[in-house]
Formats: structure tokens, C-alpha cells, sequence
């Protein structure tokens, strides 16, 4: 068998022009898995309401961060896979959940290219419907409809794998290395609390009590909210935090239902009402920068915090195409090439 790897990340519009973003809002919030009603309620709220309204606004706000190669995160994206691909001794393509190239198109490359075995590694540490999981549902619907004689691997999240948590803290440590800042704020894109519980294999566990992710269980396999709190914890433990000097905030709601909380930009404002003047913030749940990292927290949040008095707002890059990240995947991809197991 000749083994490949498929890298998948969220996507992006094409470009900044609203007819681009409307076609890439329209995929993305049609997913059932993204927004999680009844296919009429959906297609009400998408097409009725948010792609009526939304994609002006967010045409803006990818045009303040759209850099002059196209979407930073499909350039990010392509980066990380040919650093990989000149180290690992496998192919790698690259495809997007959303958007081009899309996982057809990476998967058609492999299979092009002799490869009927494939890892399908997913570009997100912790676990989530509206992201892991989708992906492997969609490549599997390809896989059985076009690529029937492809064989998949997935890789699990790998939010508290020792190399990565190392690799996210030593890149934490070298953007704050001389910055003096009161607060350091773990900013986990956010999700809906029913998506939650809807993960629950256990269907018992997970209450979102503030006690749940911390009692162990087998739910916390598929746990988002756990895995956030976890991520923090260990890179807190790697680089020696003390107690009530970093927390953990969710960004990025959409609509009126409860997503997790404590909610970013609200904590953020109330940062600098209680007088702090110097937060840093970091963003684990994403390892390329995109229009969340770049334009929602390091354009948005610093905003908030300056309207509040905050005075000093340092933002952790992704990890992106970083040396130490790039060796860490391709020695996980050879790992796998070579029959020993990627775990986390």
C-alpha cells in the first residue's frame, strides 16, 4: 500500500469581494454540524436572515487582515504542508473543509499520486463537531462515493500531546520573552453548550457545572470544553504560571443560544474595568492565524481593552509554519508511515 497524508484546515473565502464571502458563509453555516437545527430552521436562518446581512460585514473585516499572497490562513496552511512535504517521506496534500482546495481535490491529488492509505489529520488540537468531526464525516462520504479503494486513518486531537503542548508553550514564552503583562488569556474559539452534550458518549456526564471537566471520564475524549481547560492547564504547568495570572475565555458566538462561557470579549472589558492595564492572549484552538486571531482578537480585542484603559495588549501568533511545529508533525506523520502508532 502506498501510504499519504491529507492536511485539513477550516477554509476561507476566495476573496474579499462579499459575493466570495457569501459562497464561503453559505458552506460553512449550511453544515449541520456548524449550526445544528432541523435542515428548514437552518436553511431559514442561513439564507433567509445571516447571508442577507452578514456577508458585507465580514467582506471588511477579511479585507482588513487579507495579505497580499491571498487568506493568511490558506498561505499559512500551504507553508506548514510544503515544510512538511520537504521533510516527511510521504506525499502531503492540503484541503479545507470550506472552501478551495477542498478535501475532493486533496484527496484526488493523493490518489493521482499511487497513494491508496491516507491520514486524515485534521489541523485542530482539541476535538469539536463543528470541526474534527465533520471533516471525517465528509471524507468518509468521499471516500465511499469516489475513492472507494482508499483506506483512512484519522489523528486523534492531540490537545494534550506532550509535543505540542511543549511547542505551544515555547512559542507562548518566546513572544512574551521581556514583555511585562499582568494576565495571560487562553481565547478558545466558542462553541454551543448543546454541542457539548450532544459529544457525551456517556449521555450523563457532561453537566457544564464547572466540576465535569475535571472528574475524569471517557467523554472527555470527544469533550471540547475539556480539552480547552486541559490545553491551559498543562501549557500553564510547562511554563510555571502562578495561580489567577492566566484563565480561559471562548470567542466567536453566533446567535441567541448559550455558548461556553466565560465569553472573550466580555472578559477582556471586564479586564480593564477592574484596572488592569497589560494582558497578553493566545489563541490554542487554532494553529494557522485567520480572520479570528488576526482581526476578532488582535484588532477587536485590543480595541475593547483600550476603550476600557488597558493600556498594553500582547497577541501570541499561531503556531503556523513554526521550525519546531513543522518537525513536530512530520516526525508524527513518519511515525505513522512507519507503522508506529500517533497517539496523543
Amino acid at each position: 500500500m502506498s501510504k499519504g497524508v491529507l492536511l485539513v484546515n477550516l477554509g476561507s473565502p476566495e476573496s474579499t469581494d462579499p459575493k466570495d464571502v457569501k459562497k464561503y458563509l453559505g458552506e460553512f453555516l449550511m453544515d449541520e454540524r456548524v449550526i445544528d437545527v432541523p435542515l428548514w430552521a437552518r436553511t431559514l436562518l442561513v439564507k433567509g436572515i445571516i447571508l442577507n446581512t452578514r456577508p458585507k460585514k465580514s467582506a471588511e473585516a477579511y479585507s482588513k487582515i487579507w495579505w497580499e499572497e491571498g487568506s493568511p490562513l490558506i498561505v499559512l496552511s500551504e507553508r506548514l504542508q510544503d515544510k512538511i512535504d520537504n521533510i516527511t517521506s510521504v506525499p502531503i496534500a492540503l484541503a479545507m473543509r470550506y472552501g478551495k482546495p477542498s478535501i475532493y481535490d486533496g484527496l484526488k491529488e493523493l490518489e493521482e499520486k499511487g497513494v491508496d492509505e491516507v491520514l486524515i489529520f485534521p489541523l485542530y488540537p482539541q476535538f469539536a463537531m463543528a470541526t474534527t468531526e465533520t471533516i471525517l464525516v465528509l471524507a468518509e462520504e468521499l471516500r465511499q462515493k469516489h475513492f472507494p479503494k482508499m483506506n483512512f486513518t484519522s489523528v486523534p486531537a492531540f490537545y494534550n500531546h506532550p509535543d505540542y503542548i511543549r511547542t505551544l508553550a515555547n512559542s507562548i514564552s518566546e513572544r512574551l520573552e521581556g514583555v511585562d503583562y499582568e494576565h495571560l488569556l487562553f481565547s478558545y474559539h466558542g462553541v454551543p453548550e448543546r454541542h457539548i452534550r450532544k459529544s457525551d458518549i456517556t449521555n450523563s456526564h457532561c453537566k457544564i457545572d464547572g466540576s465535569c471537566c475535571q472528574t475524569a471520564s471517557t467523554a472527555h475524549q470527544f469533550c471540547y470544553r475539556h480539552q480547552c481547560f486541559e490545553t491551559t492547564r498543562l501549557v500553564a504547568e510547562y511554563l510555571g504560571l502562578k495561580p489567577n495570572t492566566f484563565s480561559v475565555s471562548f470567542q466567536s458566538r453566533l446567535g441567541f443560544d448559550p455558548w461556553l462561557k466565560p465569553y472573550t470579549d466580555r472578559t477582556i472589558e471586564r479586564f480593564g474595568n477592574q484596572g488592569m492595564k497589560k494582558l497578553a492572549i493566545v489563541t490554542p484552538a487554532f494553529v494557522s492565524d485567520c480572520l479570528e486571531t488576526l482581526e476578532e482578537i488582535a484588532m477587536e480585542g485590543e480595541e475593547i481593552f483600550h476603550e476600557v484603559g488597558g493600556k498594553e495588549f500582547t497577541v501570541v501568533p499561531c503556531l503556523n509554519d513554526r521550525e519546531e511545529w513543522v518537525n513536530v508533525l512530520a516526525r508524527w506523520i513518519d511515525e505513522w508511515a512507519h507503522q508506529k502508532p500517533v497517539e496523543a
